[in-house]
């Protein structure tokens, strides 16, 4: 079985985006809890900034470099063994 991952991002309001996953599931995630450490102090603090967010390699990543990890931001940590249920 191949692991999910994000296929589209569509950046939403309060640093939320909709995402459809790779299994053809379509999820939110509130992303502003995740924003620590420097890298991410410019999209922390401004939406248009955020806003421009794009998928590369199944995860969400930036003009200035920052990216996250898709397991945190699919399942809020590691998949479980049956990947077909996720954190909502």
């Amino acid at each position: 079985m191949a692991l999910v991952r994000i296929a589209t991002v569509t950046p939403l309001s309060n640093f939320t985006v909709r995402l459809t996953l790779t299994n053809g599931d379509v999820v939110e995630r509130d992303l502003l809890h995740l924003y620590t450490g420097p890298i991410f102090d410019s999209i922390r603090f401004s939406q248009s900034l955020f806003n421009e967010v794009r998928v590369a390699a199944g995860t969400l990543v930036w003009p200035s470099g920052a990216d996250l990890c898709p397991d945190v931001i699919i399942w809020g940590g590691l998949p479980p063994a049956d990947s077909s249920s996720y954190a909502a």
